[in-house]
């Protein structure tokens, strides 16, 4: 195939595979240093490093405020789209039931109908941002609900417009402990961006270059997340994880691993994680 072969230029991360990533040439602890946070020495803002990647520069924290603020005043999720996603059963994959929201947050997109009014194509990036600003600030709500409908009671957890991107995703969540608010700081600012070669991002990318606005292609990108050789690994490690312990214990040994891990790959599995190449 193209192992090796350089199939695309990406400026907003590099993916190092013994360094691990930079965002716009920095690493993650540099971003740690670098970038605002919410309190003095804690974790980056989310807003921070998205700034960072939008325009290579770093913000100051009152840009990061500014961008905080701005996200929360467009954070508001119609109730049609807890509907959509009711529609579906419980039992459904949460990731399901995510793109499920995503397409239903869709009617609002503002490039779809400044396409349908015959907006000039020197003008397609204003929609466009609009709505990439728009779906950023709306997912947390809408993937929290699925959480609370898969794991909790269901209900909905209305936005705090005084906490941040990533307090308020933990929030919603359901998780009100400041040192969880800063865990999520942190898991959203790494996952920001991974190079633009993996299934979700190439996806994004391919469907939107049809034009499709970014609703519909993100939600295509969850569709190529959530398969077992992409982000569906993150929950298969856990399982083959829990497979070993409940087959060889806690208190396992070298060749007790090595012997289960030959198990997975002889019955023609990968080991979750480990099997993208």
């Amino acid at each position: 195939g193209m192992r090796g072969m350089t199939g695309l230029l990406w400026e907003t991360s590099k993916l190092d595979p013994d360094e691990g990533i930079r965002f716009r040439g920095l690493s993650i602890p540099e971003c740690q240093k670098l970038l605002p946070a919410a309190k003095p020495g804690g974790e980056p803002l989310p807003e921070g490093l998205l700034w960072l990647l939008l325009t290579g520069k770093v913000p100051t924290k009152e840009q990061v405020d500014a961008l905080s603020k701005e996200l929360s005043d467009r954070a508001t999720v119609p109730d049609y789209v807890y509907k959509a996603i009711d529609a579906l059963p419980e039992t459904a994959h949460p990731m399901t039931q995510f793109a499920n929201g995503v397409m239903a947050l869709q009617v609002q997109s503002e490039f779809q109908k400044a396409y349908e009014k015959g907006i000039h194509k020197s003008k397609y990036w204003e929609p466009t941002y609009e709505d990439s600003l728009n779906l950023i600030a709306r997912v947390p709500a809408v993937a929290a609900y699925v959480y609370q409908r898969v794991y909790k009671d269901g209900k909905v957890i209305p936005k705090d417009d005084f906490l941040d991107y990533g307090a308020n995703f933990s929030h919603m969540l359901g998780f009100d402990d400041p040192k969880m608010h800063e865990l999520m700081r942190l898991y959203v600012t790494i996952h920001s961006d991974h190079e633009g070669g993996n299934v979700s991002a190439h996806t994004g990318h391919l469907v939107a270059s049809a034009l499709s606005d970014p609703y519909l292609s993100f939600a295509a990108a969850l569709n190529g997340l959530a398969g077992p050789l992409h982000g569906l690994a993150n929950q298969e490690v856990l399982l083959w994880i829990k497979s070993v312990v409940e087959e060889c214990g806690e208190n396992i040994s070298k060749e007790q691993l090595n012997d289960y891990v030959w198990k997975t790959l002889n019955s023609g599995k990968v080991v979750p994680g480990f099997g993208h190449g």
